[in-house]
């Protein structure tokens, strides 16, 4: 079973994912996108094993907070950035044509994505924490 270190080192890889997709064209925004929301996922499910806790199986960023409050009060703080990156975990998977989204927004979501998986790294226990598991 995957620990801590796994799940932060692939929320880093994800983020990273993201920020390569989002120099190359306008055709792989889409994927930047969900990169953003995936890297949020797993560093709040990484969060949650740190806990002891068993993963759930969903991709609501808002449910997973709520999951993280019940060990640390201040997790509340992440309700907006999860909001905003819930979306694209469906939106940006299959074609539809309601859904079309921009640099500035693929930007917006990145600094979404840091923020929840910087605010994660900080209230892990650094003794548990590879040094290897450098963010940016």
């Amino acid at each position: 079973m995957p620990g801590v270190n796994d799940w932060i080192a692939k929320a880093i890889s994800d983020l990273k994912s993201s920020k390569k997709l989002i120099k190359d064209d306008d055709e792989t925004l889409d994927s930047a996108a969900y990169f953003t929301q995936q890297s949020a996922e797993k560093a709040l499910k990484g969060y949650l094993v740190f806990k002891g806790q068993p993963i759930p199986k969903t991709h609501d960023l808002e449910k997973l907070v709520t999951d993280c409050i019940k060990y640390d009060a201040t997790f509340s703080q992440l309700f907006d950035n999860a909001e905003a990156l819930s979306p694209y975990a469906t939106y940006t998977r299959y074609p539809d044509d309601r859904f079309s989204i921009d640099r500035e927004e693929v930007l917006g979501a990145i600094k979404h994505a840091e923020k929840i998986l910087r605010f994660v790294k900080d209230n892990l226990d650094a003794t548990k924490i590879s040094p290897q598991l450098k963010l940016f």
